[in-house]
């Protein structure tokens, strides 16, 4: 698989990556979570699952994987399987985020599963646990969901322990969310310190695009997540007109929705959420995908308002 450098990071990426959030916790707002899980939900099946999916996800050149203090145990699994594995440093690419502390204790209908703090204090506090994790082997760390509502942007101790962390060699970036997107971009542009920003872009929800070239310009690099809208964009989906474009090219739906964000020529790593082995395979296939012009109007006709999009994401059920 191509590799190429994660902005001005300088990090060697896979073009598709892997993310852990459905892997490290037995509750997730996926489309069909539940299922692929099996009803195997102890520690010890969902850390083998893990491992599964990583190992296969490595023999088929994925060097770039995404986790989260939030995801449950996904960077414990990540470490034991780079033990496991024996790999060097510098073998793949980690990522991974601070600003959600998880609450769900291993429960699918726990109240509340994770909660948001975006203080220094909490910065620090999630840093030396991902270390404590992950050592070495950590070398992006993320702010996790930021928005202009949060403050994180403005907020000087938290720029200035960031500003820290990169002079000693973490690359540092944010991921942002909601129907403002951009605007949280935009922003992060006037803030010399991020290597990377990851945002969620689909064939439903296009609205930061714009941004994300803008970044990719000014030399961040571009991780695109939820590429699959949480499993909308799968035979899972509710999305008719794809389902139906899926039959007449007998191509799974997932590697089309893949294969729209893999030709923006800003995304540098798109990530696949999968699961299952199975599930993996299939994005795969996406890398592989030349849509062609004519299907251009029929994919852009999916897209929906981003208040439209987030409000239905929102709805969905951890499961």
């Amino acid at each position: 698989m191509e590799l190429r450098p994660l902005g001005r990071s300088g990090l060697p990426a896979s073009r598709l990556g892997l993310g852990l959030a459905a892997l490290g916790r037995p509750g997730y707002i996926n489309v069909g979570h539940h299922d692929d899980l099996g009803g195997r939900t102890e520690v010890a099946a969902m850390e083998g699952r893990a491992h599964a999916l990583l190992d296969a996800a490595y023999e088929a050149g994925i060097r770039y994987f995404d986790a989260a203090r939030s995801y449950g145990k996904a960077e414990a699994f990540l470490a034991s399987w780079l033990e496991h594995r024996a790999l060097p440093l510098g073998a793949v690419t980690v990522g991974s985020k601070w600003g959600y502390t998880y609450t769900a204790g291993w429960r699918v209908d726990a109240e509340r599963h994770e909660v948001k703090d975006l203080s220094v204090t909490t910065l620090r506090r999630q840093l030396a646990e991902s270390r404590d994790l992950l050592g070495s082997h950590l070398s992006l760390y993320q702010i996790h969901s930021a928005t202009l509502e949060s403050g994180v942007l403005e907020d000087r101790a938290v720029l200035d322990e960031l500003t820290r962390l990169r002079e000693t060699g973490l690359a540092i970036g944010l991921t942002v969310t909601g129907a403002h997107q951009g605007e949280t971009i935009e922003r992060a542009l006037e803030i010399p310190i991020f290597d990377t920003v990851q945002a969620t872009w689909n064939l439903l929800e296009r609205s930061a695009g714009p941004m994300l070239a803008e970044a990719h310009a000014a030399g961040l690099g571009v991780i695109v997540k939820e590429a699959l809208a949480n499993g909308r964009l799968t035979v899972r989906g509710n999305v008719p007109p794809l389902l139906g474009l899926s039959e007449r090219r007998a191509v799974a739906p997932d590697a089309l929705a893949l294969a729209a964000v893999l030709a923006q020529p800003w995304a540098d790593v798109v990530l696949s959420g999968a699961a299952t082995v199975e599930s993996l395979r299939s994005n795969l296939t996406g890398l592989e995908l030349d849509l062609g012009e004519e299907l251009y109007p029929e994919l852009e006709a999916l897209a929906e308002e981003p208040s439209r999009y987030w409000e239905e994401r929102s709805a969905l059920q951890w499961n």
